[in-house]
């Protein structure tokens, strides 16, 4: 059991993923990955009672940790295999990083806020995911020193899917992103065919905060 998870919060669990199994969720495997994850240890102490319900819930920063139906919706399509080198843009507070390595993948994330980077890396360390990589840096330039990834996953709001993230991408790979510059985004999935050819599907509507570019360094103590 990890330090501060108990038997109450993993009931709580349980009956938040049966509310996600109602709302459509029908990735067996991506129910069980949110359900090993203790959320209430990615937020405040003071508002854990919020972390089994299906709602966002604003972080620091003017950040938020995404409502579980999107993190599922969005890891679903992903369609994550053991192994997979999966980028992710936006580390937040790190809980969508812990459930990618739930599914096995390897977890290479980045978080443009040196406050939530720093605070993120030490969470995932604290509760046991080694196999993520944390990075503070650009999304908008994902990494390149470590390209191609299996899957790219998007977590805040682009207005255009960057180039250099599309070419980071292995081939018969998906890159998930809410795309949209409005109060409301479009989930979309591209897919990269063998001959590097890029397919586009289109699914509902979702609301994130936007994707921005550059380091946002904390204020000096």
């Amino acid at each position: 059991m990890i330090a501060g998870d108990s038997h109450y919060y993993r009931g709580l669990r349980k009956k938040l993923i049966e509310e996600l199994r109602r709302k459509g969720i029908t990735d067996e495997r991506v129910l069980q990955a949110l359900y090993r994850v203790p959320r209430h240890l990615f937020l405040d102490n003071a508002f854990a009672e919020w972390a089994y319900k299906d709602v966002a819930f604003g972080i620091e920063e003017g950040q938020t940790i995404s409502q579980p139906y999107t993190v599922a919706f969005q890891t679903s399509l992903l369609d994550i295999q053991p192994g997979d080198r999966v980028l992710e843009i936006g580390t937040g507070s790190g809980y969508q990083a812990a459930v990618l390595a739930e599914l096995g993948a390897r977890v290479y994330s980045i978080e443009r806020i040196e406050k939530l980077y720093e605070q993120s890396t030490q969470r995932l360390k604290e509760l046991g995911y080694y196999t993520i990589m944390t990075f503070l840096g650009d999304g908008f330039k994902g990494l390149p020193d470590y390209a191609p990834f299996d899957k790219i996953l998007i977590t805040a709001a682009a207005p255009e899917i960057p180039q250099t993230l599309v070419d980071q991408l292995k081939p018969c790979g998906y890159l998930v992103a809410p795309l949209g510059k409005g109060s409301v985004q479009k989930m979309v999935r591209l897919f990269k065919d063998e001959r590097g050819n890029i397919h586009r599907e289109d699914f509902g509507t979702f609301r994130f905060v936007p994707m921005l570019p550059g380091i946002k360094k904390k204020a000096p103590s």
